[in-house]
């Protein structure tokens, strides 16, 4: 037989912080707790089995609420942790705002004074006002709470998640080494902190032409790490992020290749498959899209002009 491990949850999670991330100035308070679990292993060839208690630290997921110029815009669960970042880029990738110039304010309900009752409390709503003149079609709201699995839940219609950008990526005439490419996985790895310590998040990095990380961000859903990502850059006066490369952790779905045509980024990269809706977007708005980024291989689905030899 095979040596099998078999993990139960044995008691209740203790709050669990670590030092602040160097890069960027963050913290891992609240990005993870730690749980006690009861390690159970099935013997096999040389391992005589058996159980054992011990300490798991976990991913921390949470609601986010984001609020739009006094109204309710929609639910999200999320890893706590870069909030801010995660409203404006939402923003961004729904097509409510293109510039830091389309917030008037953007903040963080401390869940007591700000008034709102429906947080109990609890510092978990992304409160912005936009500026004069920006407004949230009616397309943009929700009907129901995004999972950290689903960039689009709560869409009505596929008008409502086929946001056509206003100009194409194909003027962007940044190139790419393949060989570059090639290391960008690795280099993403080492950046993700809290999945070395649970194995249990997501991650996108944003990579310039020659392959210097730039920003990472890491989170339950894919989407909202990315989300994190372009709203660093809106905030920072970065967009759009032309000759920059996006890697994200797993596949390249539909929603991920559409935040990364907003963002203006030109190449977007996963570790895992693009879906075919993927592949038709991406084609359509001049992105390059490259997936199965493993070791020294990986598959070119569109845009394979702005691959240098």
């Amino acid at each position: 037989m095979s040596n099998r491990v078999i993990s139960f949850e044995f008691a209740g999670c203790v709050p669990f912080s670590d030092r602040d991330r160097k890069a960027e100035g963050g913290s891992l308070s609240g990005r993870t707790s730690r749980r006690r679990v009861l390690r159970v292993t099935l013997s096999g060839v040389g391992q005589p089995g058996g159980s054992a208690s011990r300490a798991d630290f976990l991913a921390g997921e949470e609601p986010l609420g984001i609020r739009v110029d006094g109204t309710a815009l929609t639910m999200t669960m999320r890893t706590p942790g870069d909030d801010l970042e995660l409203a404006a880029g939402f923003l961004v990738s729904e097509a409510i705002i293109c510039s830091p110039a389309d917030i008037a304010e953007i903040k963080l309900c401390d869940g007591t004074a700000c008034g709102h009752a429906d947080h109990n409390g609890m510092g978990n709503i992304a409160d912005v006002t936009l500026a004069p003149g920006v407004t949230v079609t009616p397309g943009a709201r929700r009907n129901f709470m995004t999972t950290s699995a689903c960039g689009v839940c709560g869409k009505t219609s596929i008008e409502d998640i086929c946001i056509v950008p206003h100009a194409s990526l194909a003027s962007d005439t940044a190139r790419f080494a393949p060989d570059m490419l090639a290391t960008l996985p690795g280099r993403l790895r080492q950046a993700q902190r809290v999945f070395s310590r649970t194995g249990g998040l997501h991650a996108a990095g944003l990579f310039s032409a020659d392959g210097e990380l730039i920003a990472v961000r890491e989170d339950v859903g894919r989407h909202n790490a990315v989300d994190k990502v372009v709203g660093w850059a809106l905030l920072g006066g970065r967009l759009p992020l032309a000759g920059c490369v996006l890697l994200v952790s797993g596949r390249a779905s539909f929603e991920l290749v559409q935040k990364a045509i907003l963002a203006g980024i030109p190449l977007l990269a996963a570790v895992s498959a693009p879906s075919s809706l993927a592949v038709d977007l991406a084609e359509q708005a001049g992105l390059t899209l490259v997936g199965f980024l493993r070791g020294p291989s990986m598959n070119v689905y569109t845009g394979a002009s702005r691959l240098s030899a």
